[in-house]
């Protein structure tokens, strides 16, 4: 924790040149980014599982807080992909890092000229929304909902914390975990590699959930499903859900398929870059084995939770009981 406080107060004392601000902003827009795949992937997955309370979930992400976590996660994403895209270019080809001022400035122009239409068109679905009368959850249901998503956070790290101390002590390690070297080299051009087939996959997300249609429209009554020719009829978040997944072209649910690519793809690039931050500040070894066993943990357990959801799939059941809960409140 001194390393990381010390490295936070430096940062802001050293007038660095672009590359230092480059590497801090990649870093807390990938950090802000996974945080919300991570409550994506849960909440997503009560759309199969617990229908109830993934209409609640919507609803919370209706409401002006989310919403603005929502335009800031829009420019976590735009910047960090085009960054990162630079970042593997020039890994590709290292004698361009004598032009690495000139690419950021490239990144800069890119994130920005995305984002302008970008949010213009997000903000257009906020005040059309905000125009009705709709029912959204207040301060309270939310802090609620976050509190136990933290104690769960808090409750992984205790656990890993207490089996780190106890396998220090059986083994007598003085050392955190550190990977054979060829392995972490193929991580390091995993991470480049995933970077990049990550781009189409996500800025295609970004555009049909976030732009094209986003939190605002998954609720609309009659309303089309994006990238489907199904209506959704109840006007769920639910009923969108399973709409969406359960459209087929030649006999493959593509979008499950997507989803899929994206969820596998995002997590294991997301967990591999924590554990390249938590390496650099957890020098401990009981916090350092600790955060890296909860770290692995928590990427298997969100890659099997996402992926049995995309199999059970949304029934008609579920239907009708998110249609019970949102038009009930």
């Amino acid at each position: 924790m001194t390393t990381l406080v010390y490295t936070v107060t430096e940062t802001l004392r050293y007038r660095g040149k672009v590359g230092q601000w480059a590497w801090v902003l990649h870093r807390v827009a990938g950090l802000g980014t996974l945080l919300f795949l991570v409550l994506h992937v849960i909440d997503t997955s009560w759309a199969a599982f617990y229908p109830e309370l993934y209409a609640q979930a919507i609803r919370e992400y209706q409401s002006p807080l989310f919403t603005i976590g929502e335009f800031a996660l829009v420019g976590c994403v735009v910047y960090h992909a085009f960054n990162g895209l630079r970042i593997a270019v020039l890994d590709y080809k290292p004698a361009w890092w004598a032009y690495q001022a000139r690419a950021m400035l490239y990144v800069v122009i890119g994130t920005v000229a995305v984002l302008i239409p970008t949010y213009a068109l997000m903000l257009r679905h906020v005040v059309n929304f905000y125009r009705e009368d709709r029912d959204i959850a207040g301060l309270d249901e939310i802090a609620g909902t976050m509190s136990e998503f933290a104690l769960g956070f808090v409750v992984i790290i205790a656990v890993a914390l207490v089996l780190s101390g106890l396998y220090g002590l059986v083994t007598r390690g003085d050392r955190g975990v550190r990977l054979p070297g060829r392995l972490e080299a193929s991580l390091w051009g995993f991470m480049r590699l995933s970077g990049v087939l990550i781009l189409p996959l996500v800025f295609g997300h970004l555009a049909m959930m976030h732009v094209i249609q986003g939190v605002f429209d998954i609720t609309g009554d009659g309303i089309g499903v994006i990238g489907t020719p199904h209506v959704n009829e109840t006007g769920t978040a639910v009923e969108f859900v399973g709409r969406r997944w359960d459209y087929l072209v030649a006999g493959v649910a593509i979008w499950r398929v997507y989803d899929g690519f994206l969820l596998a793809l995002a997590l294991v690039h997301g967990f591999n870059g924590l554990r390249y931050v938590v390496n650099d500040y957890a020098a401990r070894p009981l916090v350092n084995r600790a955060l890296n066993w909860a770290i692995l943990f928590g990427m298997v357990a969100l890659i099997v939770l996402g992926a049995a959801a995309l199999l059970a799939g949304v029934d008609e059941t579920a239907y009708e009981i998110a249609t019970d809960i949102t038009f009930g409140h």
